[in-house]
């Protein structure tokens, strides 16, 4: 009896401690391989459109397999994306780096900040960048460093253009496939173009009535290909992004009796409110369907390393959401009520996500209230493999296995870098109508709004009480963010405010500029310096500037080496601000450049004048000085 105590006594500590060696069933495996690791990161998918995440008015949403999963391993009601749009978050995911520490802290990027509509917009975006470099030491890199087959299949979107530079493959993937599947458009509208019988279909319905998807097809030959070496899965769905359709016209019919709508005569934008737009449902449904397929190939393929078992014994399955749900306008998608808002904005709607997280060791059926991120991905999986940290390495996420492989409800087992318990996280969106950064400590959220002054519709701070945590059991309070705590707390609104700005400053983050080619009415903006002149004598350049009553206090070079071509990518760097006078060298290849003036007003004056921001491409060498 002692002796099976002791054993039993040194597989927990095996399993707390992210070893290879883990318990399973209270049996010791000192067999077990290298577990495998499977990240499904879906695409826009909010954290009410899963149906195990139904709370208060019932959900029209039916996702039976990812139901399913969230009984086989831990369920967390309190997970967040790193940022509230897609690209930020699949960079901080892969790379362990914070989207503001990146410089990459919204979609595209990589070009001049200009503003968007003259008559709109008051302030305009910060440079940022438009990918992650390429010289990053990523998850992928250090998978493949501890013996693992890496692959990527679905979306990418981890620089300035899907096809662009760097791509998967240069970012430590042996395998990657891009292939959009059931998304590609219909044409010539989504009324049309469905999928059929015919044997000539590219998207033939299966024996079940759905749509043959390449993205997940890319996704499984994967698994079917490496299943014999330790593999790294990194399967990102281009469902359910727009545009919304879907190329099952049963489900589109289910959906639109389900929901007591007629059946669509007009393609156009769907109006109706709430979670009643039957393409964005079946679009749902088909997700659920396809990622189904990866979980029941697990759960019934043979273990080529583990004979007798099945590869789910030895799999990890993340599986979350890149962001939060898309509410639209004039086409409503989805909506993420109770939470506040969605993608596009840092509040908890934008940014809270599903997470289901399974694998061996980790207790199945359990649901948490833990707080965690996207952001501790790379160092969980990198201990849950028993794979050794990247020398210099440092991650901005927490290393969250002991919290999985113990007790998943103990929050005081996810630690800070500083070995305290983690109770911080902190977003930053300083990007279009949102302009905002968020902080949550414990119970509690701030939002700043940087484009308060003078501005009646927006508060500078707003503070909210999410949930009551001090008693034995986490109550939900207001996570719908409706009651600004401001006025009543006025210590713990400073509190959480100096603690965003000590992590803001830490992180170097960037911050919106006012426009000061507004239209309308902004304080000081009549005082705003003009470029009077530059002079480029063999890249070193002088602009010669004239101040109006603003003093200016920082100036940045924009500047791009590959000026006209399809991927154009600009950057920034810091310039010498002397008197009335800015000098900097322009780094070796630049083809074209701007400068840009800060004022103390923190008004942003380019020189040239790079015009408005366009949807769609754009090239901004037109308008730039050439070298």
């Amino acid at each position: 009896m002692k002796i099976i105590k002791i054993v039993t006594l040194i597989a927990i500590v095996f399993a707390c401690k992210g070893s290879k060696t883990v318990l399973s069933n209270n049996v010791l495996d000192t067999d077990r391989p290298k577990p495998n690791v499977v990240l499904i990161l879906t695409d826009d998918l909010g954290w009410q459109d899963v149906k195990c995440y139904d709370i208060d008015e019932p959900s029209p949403y039916e996702t039976p397999n990812i139901d399913a999963l969230s009984k086989k391993g831990v369920m967390f009601w309190q997970a967040y994306s790193p940022a509230p749009t897609c690209a930020p978050s699949r960079c901080a995911i892969m790379s362990g780096n914070h989207p503001a520490r990146a410089q990459k802290t919204h979609v595209v990027g990589g070009h001049p900040p200009l503003p968007y509509l003259k008559d709109t917009f008051r302030m305009m975006d910060p440079w940022y960048s438009g990918r992650m470099p390429e010289n990053e030491m990523t998850l992928a890199r250090a998978m493949q460093n501890n013996g693992y087959t890496t692959g990527h299949a679905g979306k990418w979107h981890m620089a300035v253009d899907h096809k662009a530079y760097p791509q998967p493959e240069d970012q430590g993937f042996d395998y990657t496939r891009s292939d959009r599947g059931v998304t590609k458009p219909q044409k010539p509208n989504r009324l049309t173009d469905f999928a059929t019988d015919e044997a000539s279909d590219p998207f033939r319905l299966d024996e079940n009535g759905y749509p043959y998807h390449q993205n997940n097809e890319d996704a499984l030959n994967f698994l079917r290909q490496n299943k014999q070496d330790p593999f790294f899965l990194y399967y990102a769905t281009w469902l359910v992004h727009a545009p919304i359709h879907t190329r099952s016209k049963a489900l589109l019919e289910k959906y639109c009796e389900k929901l007591g709508v007629d059946y669509p005569t007009d393609p156009g934008n769907w109006p109706l409110d709430g979670q009643r737009n039957p393409y964005y449902i079946s679009m749902v449904d088909m997700m659920d369907y396809y990622v189904g397929q990866i979980f029941n190939y697990l759960e019934t393929t043979d273990d080529p390393r583990w004979p007798g078992h099945k590869l789910v014994e030895n799999t990890y399955i993340i599986f979350t959401s890149d962001n939060g749900g898309m509410e639209g306008k004039a086409e409503i998608f989805t909506d993420n009520y109770p939470l506040d808002r969605g993608k596009i904005s840092a509040m908890e709607g934008g940014t809270r996500v599903p997470l289901i997280i399974t694998g061996p060791g980790i207790e199945k059926g359990v649901q948490s209230d833990v707080m965690v991120n996207g952001l501790d991905f790379y160092p969980t999986i990198l201990s849950l493999t028993d794979s050794k940290q990247p020398k210099d390495k440092s991650f901005d996420g927490s290393d969250i296995s002991e919290l999985l492989l113990k007790d998943p409800t103990d929050p005081n087992l996810v630690k800070s870098q500083d070995g305290d318990t983690r109770t911080t996280m902190m977003w930053h969106f300083p990007h279009g109508i949102a302009l905002e950064s968020t902080i949550r400590i414990g119970d509690y959220k701030l939002i700043r709004n940087y484009d308060s002054i003078n501005n009646p519709n927006t508060e500078s701070l707003e503070l909210y009480r999410l949930y009551n945590s001090e008693g034995k059991k986490v109550e939900r309070v207001d996570i719908e963010e409706s009651k600004n705590l401001v006025n009543e707390l006025p210590e713990k609104t400073k509190q959480l405010n100096n603690k965003l700005t000590e992590m803001l400053t830490e992180i170097k983050a960037s911050y919106p500029y006012y426009n000061s080619e507004y239209n309308g009415k902004l304080p000081h903006k009549e005082s705003v310096p003009t470029v009077l002149s530059h002079e480029n004598n063999q890249s070193e350049v002088t602009f010669s500037f004239e101040e109006h009553g603003a003093k200016v206090i920082k100036a940045n070079l924009i500047y791009t080496s590959n000026g006209g071509e399809r991927f154009e990518e600009w950057f920034q760097t810091p310039a010498e601000v002397m008197n009335t006078k800015v000098k900097v060298t322009l780094p070796k290849g630049t083809t074209h450049y701007v400068i840009n003036l800060i004022d103390e007003n923190n008004y942003l004056v380019s020189y040239p004048l790079m015009g408005q921001k366009k949807r769609g491409k754009k090239q901004f060498y037109t308008n730039a000085l050439k070298n």
